[in-house]
């Protein structure tokens, strides 16, 4: 009777990687804001906006194959809102790059505090497991501890 060839040494991927783009291509000029009428209100100043979706991807920077997660963002306006639509295309404009999570989530944060300049922000990236692993990474602004973002 033969013995079976164990299955890491019967497959390889050949060093195959998947191209993809840099974090050049994520579009952060798209990101449009409209005025927040209540700025001045006392609960004006204390609503908090969140925008979920599960339809977020980008690419492993190592292998090249996508990545699912959703994605929370949650924040507290000052002057400006973000327009949704510009938010969904900034979203999908990641499809294609590869980044990891723990600098995505970062760069988001710091693309989306640049353009509505909130007085706090929240954003969770809830990775789809890999590996029987399901990461969630969060990255947090508040404007009062960290001033404005440059």
């Amino acid at each position: 009777m033969d013995t079976p060839t164990p299955a890491k040494d019967q497959f390889k991927a050949e060093d195959k990687m998947l191209p993809f783009k840099g974090q050049e291509a994520i579009e952060s000029h798209i990101l449009e804001c409209f005025p927040y009428e209540y700025a001045d209100k006392l609960y004006g100043q204390a609503m908090e906006i969140e925008t979920e979706t599960d339809e977020f991807t980008s690419v492993c920077p190592f292998s090249g194959l996508p990545d699912f997660a959703s994605v929370r963002i949650a924040y507290v306006p000052d002057k400006d809102c973000l327009e949704l639509r510009s938010l969904k295309y900034y979203l999908l404009s990641y499809r294609d790059v590869g980044i990891w999570y723990e600098h995505l989530v970062n760069r988001m944060l710091e693309d989306l505090v640049k353009a509505c300049k909130p007085r706090s922000m929240t954003v969770e990236i809830s990775c789809n497991p890999r590996g029987g692993l399901a990461s969630t990474v969060i990255a947090t602004y508040d404007k009062k501890r960290m001033g404005d973002l440059e």
